[in-house]
């Protein structure tokens, strides 16, 4: 038994041996390392703002006439073009209405016709001194009055066909037509203008965001300064990330920015537009966006992965002159994608660490394993 006993320790001292000599560099070996070379370099000017998508025009489909509802002639969520028929209302009181005026119409013309040719008949004899001006006078301003009338009535017959037109409501603009708000043989109103649709269009679309006024403010002077490399005139380009990770492939441009701050919230509105052929871009849908504002001249990058982030910033692991790692600490600027924009702390040709970070102490000999060119961040973006 106790020969078992002693035969199970040495094995397990034996196993605990192995994993620390994998686990832990030995005493005084250099611990392989790969390291990326610190340089200048330019980086596009990412920022990443959540934005609401919205119609670039809206219209409300209302009813202009009062009647009821006879028809619903479109699909609902479909796409629907500029005058084609959405509903129909019965015309029927509408048409009694314009047959009556149509009525008043030819009685107005025939009393006017009968004015003028009394006028007409009238003149000679006033000139012969058969009748009295007097009565010719009146003649002329009755003949007046009938043809006012008749002008009256024609623009009341012009009315009615617009009312009776009306009955047949069609989209005001192309778009998306949406759920209809009334069925067949609702009674819809003119005095109330009864909403019936709404359409919208959305292709191109727009996708709305809120900036910081103070970002806003630092990007301004960071142009001024030339820290940032952006001409009044160049397009500000945007792309545009779902909820579920996946990236919408047609990128947009930004088309407005608002020059005043929204007192409540202290930010600037801004609207990019995209287009949308395929209508993956749904109105009130909310995405995430990557905004490309100019380019960042000769900054210092490097790897997020590479960085210890403190309470006073963070902290980088480099390989100093002895072959040893050295903690250097940094401050840290933006974090463009996977890599942070480094201030101060480095200079180029330091020579930054970014693996084994766990086992690295300062002081501890490296062995550069895998050495990378000078410093290329692996998200820049060549435009």
């Amino acid at each position: 038994m106790h020969t078992i006993r002693t035969l199970l320790l040495t094995v397990l001292t034996a196993l605990v041996a192995a994993c620390s000599s994998a686990d832990d560099p030995q005493q005084g070996q250099p611990l392989p390392v790969q390291i990326i070379t610190v340089g200048k370099t330019d980086l596009d000017n990412v920022i990443e703002l959540p934005g609401r998508v919205e119609p670039v025009r809206v219209a409300e489909v209302r009813a202009r006439v009062t009647g009821i509802v006879q028809e619903r002639t479109y699909e609902e969520g479909t796409d629907v073009g500029e005058g084609q028929p959405l509903f129909r209302i019965d015309p029927s009181e509408l048409k009694a209405s314009y047959a009556q005026t149509q009525a008043s119409l030819e009685r107005a013309r025939a009393t006017a016709a009968n004015a003028n040719a009394v006028v007409e008949r009238y003149r000679p004899l006033v000139a012969e001194s058969a009748i009295s001006g007097q009565e010719f006078d009146a003649a002329q301003a009755a003949a007046r009055e009938a043809n006012a009338n008749v002008a009256q009535i024609k623009a009341q017959l012009r009315a009615a066909s617009l009312q009776l037109g009306y009955t047949t409501v069609r989209a005001p603009i192309s778009g998306r037509a949406g759920r209809a708000t009334v069925t067949e043989g609702a009674l819809v109103s003119q005095t109330e203008a009864t909403l019936m649709t709404r359409i919208e269009q959305v292709s191109p679309i727009y996708v709305s965001f809120s900036q910081s006024a103070t970002e806003v403010l630092r990007m301004r002077r960071a142009i001024a300064n030339g820290e940032l490399d952006l001409a009044p005139g160049d397009a500000v380009e945007v792309r545009l990330t779902f909820p579920d990770g996946s990236e919408y492939g047609v990128p947009g441009l930004i088309e407005f920015l608002d020059f005043s701050v929204d007192e409540a919230t202290g930010t600037v509105q801004l609207r990019a537009q995209f287009p949308n052929p395929d209508g993956l871009l749904l109105s009130g849908e909310f995405v995430n966006a990557r905004i490309y504002v100019g380019k960042m001249t000769d900054v210092i990058a490097i790897p997020q992965r590479a960085v210890t982030v403190a309470d006073q910033g963070g902290i980088a692991m480099i390989v100093d002159k002895d072959g040893n790692a050295a903690a250097r600490p940094v401050r840290l600027g933006r974090l463009i994608g996977d890599n942070w924009v480094i201030q101060s702390g480095l200079e180029p040709g330091d020579r930054v660490i970014v693996s084994n970070l766990q086992k690295l102490r300062p002081g501890m000999p490296v062995r550069v394993a895998r050495p990378q060119p000078a410093n290329a961040p692996a998200n820049a973006k060549a435009k």
